[in-house]
């Protein structure tokens, strides 16, 4: 289907009438507001948009079809949330073990239907709690695990083939996932048993994050290692979520959160690929991870362009025959940057809408930010909100009961053919640099980062973008939130679990099981989660394991770009 030519002209005919006649006798009694209205990239958006603004050329089947089917503009799966909910999560791990398994059964007791693991920065970056660098950081932005005991103390009591789990891991990531199968063969529970997703995307660590290790080349060998294992043993495992999120945290605006991450994904794909594996064979596993923003429309939109944009990417760059490998599933979070120590309780309503979007977008799974989370680790009461949050999107807004409810809405199609193309040209522009690792030597990555987060900054700044509470309406009241604060003891009793730890393993078992993985990081590509699952088994800590991978490879330090 495409537009007939002699009516969309009588269209933009009646629009020009419109806008010297109707529009032009309103503003004189009622003027527009001053500033311009633009897209996050700085396109200019008309005050209506109509099927003229689509163009003759605009194809229903070519750019939206049907969902479940290529180009998957409508969504992934046939019924969407008419099958079933997206995976509601919630971002949890503080303290200890034990603290946030109490916190993860109490999630799961308020319908929570997957888990989300936060981990501390000490194991983020390879260091168990007793290294001198972990000091005042165990337990603080997540869960503190230096060993097979800790995750076992972690998962007790939930059986790992019932529950889905993600944990936001990338450098450490072959660790955890190598703890996390063990605990479930303890359980009794087949790694074939096994569903969730493991972040491991080291890309965007070096665009965004920073809790990288190794240099780019070896970091990049152990995420296919894990891709490349996950498809051969653990098939109902995500090996990888492919990150837009931090990105977009980080500055990026909803144009580049696209752009970035899917050329990130490119590079992956390319890398297990050169490793010898077909393209069919892992694709259907790779997952994403966007942010959901403050800008209703334009978020819905952003995940409507980001799926068409990858199913076309995988189909006609990388050849792919099997329609599971062209779908974008994905992860949504709400804006952690969006949320205000200033009236707190405002950014309720801000997760709301972000929530919303990513719903009206097309999610398969969902975090909450919590109220209170620009001031501490939120709350029992702060995270109950925000997944009631996500419950009440379900079960009781109606949004759900049909597909792509905006699907046809001219701006929203506008907006996704906007996002889209705005995306590909710059997704071409970093393959012509030689693709995204080469991008993100050179800087170009982070510099378009920093001067997206500059432009918004200084928008805020002089008034031109109103953030609620901060920049207008604002008020001068006393805080009154209660503040979640992790026992600084923590680290302590890390420690002595260490000790024990070490006093009661088999030492020599432990040793070996590190030489046989030293050995086999010196070769040029084989597989290293066999050795690091063995040397966890032997109850290797963490640091160890990342000690021996530091001896062979080295540490990365960033380079002064600007």
């Amino acid at each position: 289907m495409t537009f007939d030519k002699e009516k969309l002209a009588k269209i933009r005919e009646e629009e020009k009438r419109w806008e010297e006649t109707t529009v032009k006798k309103f503003i004189e009694k009622r003027p527009e507001r001053k500033e311009k209205f633009m897209t996050d990239d700085g396109f200019e958006i008309k005050r209506v948009y109509t099927p003229a603004d689509l163009g003759e050329e605009w194809d229903y089947m070519e750019k939206l079809g049907f969902p479940g089917e290529y180009p998957f503009t409508r969504g992934v799966y046939a019924t969407m949330y008419r099958g079933r909910f997206w995976t509601m999560r919630q971002y949890a791990g503080f303290g200890t073990a034990e603290e946030s398994n109490r916190r993860y059964k109490y999630l799961l007791e308020q319908g929570q239907t997957g888990l989300s693991v936060a981990f501390d920065l000490p194991t983020q970056i390879g260091y168990d709690s007793d290294h001198p660098m972990s000091e005042g950081e165990v337990g603080k932005v997540g869960v503190a695990i230096d060993s097979l005991w800790d995750m076992r103390i972690l998962f007790d009591g939930i059986p790992l083939d019932k529950v889905s789990t993600s944990m936001t891991i990338n450098s450490t990531a072959a660790n955890l996932l190598a703890m996390y199968i063990l605990v479930a063969e303890e359980q009794g529970v087949q790694p074939n048993q096994l569903r969730g997703t493991v972040q491991n995307d080291i890309l965007k660590e070096y665009i965004a994050r920073g809790t990288y290790i190794f240099p780019p080349q070896p970091s990049m060998r152990l995420t296919t290692d894990i891709i490349m294992y996950c498809a051969e043993n653990v098939p109902k495992w995500n090996p990888i979520s492919i990150s837009g999120y931090h990105i977009r945290e980080a500055g990026a605006n909803a144009v580049q959160e696209v752009a970035f991450t899917l050329a990130d994904g490119m590079e992956y794909v390319k890398a297990v690929i050169d490793r010898g594996m077909d393209v069919d064979k892992f694709a259907g596993r790779l997952s994403f991870f966007f942010n959901a923003h403050n800008n209703f429309l334009e978020e819905i939109a952003k995940f409507r362009a980001a799926r068409r944009l990858w199913a076309y990417i995988m189909k006609e760059k990388f050849n792919a025959k099997n329609p599971r490998s062209m779908l974008l599933r994905f992860h949504t979070q709400t804006a952690g940057s969006t949320l205000t120590a200033q009236q707190p309780e405002n950014n309720i309503v801000r997760v709301a809408i972000q929530a919303l979007a990513a719903v009206l977008g097309g999610t398969q799974s969902l975090h909450t930010n919590s109220y209170d989370e620009a001031l501490s680790l939120p709350t029992e009461k702060s995270v109950r909100i925000a997944l009631r949050t996500q419950q009440i999107i379900a079960y009781e807004s109606g949004v759900v009961d049909t597909i792509d409810p905006l699907g046809g809405s001219y701006y929203i199609e506008w907006l996704t053919d906007h996002i889209y193309e705005e995306a590909l040209k710059y997704i071409e522009k970093i393959e012509k640099m030689g693709g995204m690792m080469r991008a993100i030597e050179r800087g170009y990555i982070q510099k378009e980062i920093a001067e997206s987060a500059y432009k918004y900054q200084r928008e805020v700044e002089e008034k031109k973008r109103i953030v609620v509470g901060v920049n207008e309406f604002v008020v001068d009241e006393p805080l009154d939130v209660e503040i979640l604060k992790v026992d600084p003891s923590i680290r302590e009793k890390q420690i002595e679990r260490l000790k024990k730890l070490r006093s009661e393993r088999d030492n020599k078992k432990v040793e070996e099981a590190l030489d046989r993985l030293r050995k086999a990081a010196e070769t040029e590509d084989e597989n290293l989660m066999p050795y690091i699952i063995e040397a966890h088994r032997h109850l290797a800590t963490l640091g160890e394991v990342t000690d021996v991978l530091r001896e062979v490879w080295g540490e990365y330090r960033a380079p002064l770009i600007f």
